[in-house]
């Protein structure tokens, strides 16, 4: 499948596209000023989205973030409430700045005709917001949010759903995401995939590889653009 040009470019949104920094700081406030706990909490929150996946449940993923960061805070003898913690992860996640290459990527790839949806695990309310707020809502041709199906990524069902959404097959879609986890959910469901190595980001070592493995989005649009 290499240098064909994929039918449909989905794109992860939280740290893919999108800068987490002023997040991490305010969630790093409210546990004390303890930087090391971020990546716990981040890692929390992953853990229990799927959790309450594979125990068919659905929570917004503000919701499941907000309550590991009190299981978190609770662990560093931190006392947060429920309602302290949703203010603090489900406000910072809908105000975030786009990575200072992101824009010119996208437009390069919509210059090049490419058709460009963001699926992300936020809810659909969520994921308007923090497109619209981020200036990035004239780039993309859809914007899916696994709401729909109720599952998280990496579950296979939200990469079959968002190739039926956009009527393509699973092999002409291609997901450029910042995290192991989700390169790989979608490399298995058959998709392809491009990696954004973020500082701290990792692809799974036990996954098909990502045809592309770049450092930034520019640079991954760069190689796509010399796709046929």
């Amino acid at each position: 499948m290499s240098n064909i040009k994929p039918k449909v470019i989905f794109f992860d949104v939280n740290e893919t596209l999108l800068d987490l920094t002023v997040m991490k700081k305010q969630v790093g406030d409210a546990l004390g000023g303890k930087d090391n706990l971020l990546s716990l909490w981040f890692t929390t929150m992953l853990q229990y989205s799927l959790v309450v996946s594979a125990s068919g449940q659905y929570k917004p993923f503000g919701h499941i973030g907000a309550a590991a960061l009190q299981m978190v805070a609770a662990n560093n003898g931190i006392t947060i409430t429920e309602e302290e913690a949703r203010d603090i992860v489900v406000n910072a996640l809908q105000d975030l700045p786009p990575h200072p290459e992101v824009k010119d990527a996208l437009q390069a790839l919509k210059n090049e005709g490419f058709t460009l949806v963001a699926l992300t695990n936020s809810n659909n309310e969520s994921l308007k917001t923090k497109i619209e707020k981020a200036g990035l809502t004239q780039y993309f041709d859809d914007l899916l949010s696994i709401e729909s199906v109720g599952k998280f990524k990496p579950f296979k069902d939200v990469y079959n759903w968002a190739s039926n959404k956009m009527n393509v097959k699973p092999e002409d879609c291609m997901l450029i995401a910042a995290h192991g986890w989700d390169v790989a959910g979608a490399l298995w469901a058959g998709w392809r995939a491009a990696f954004v190595s973020r500082p701290g980001q990792q692809t799974f070592p036990l996954a098909p590889k990502t045809e592309i493995n770049e450092s930034d989005l520019q640079k991954v649009a760069d190689i796509l653009i010399t796709y046929e």
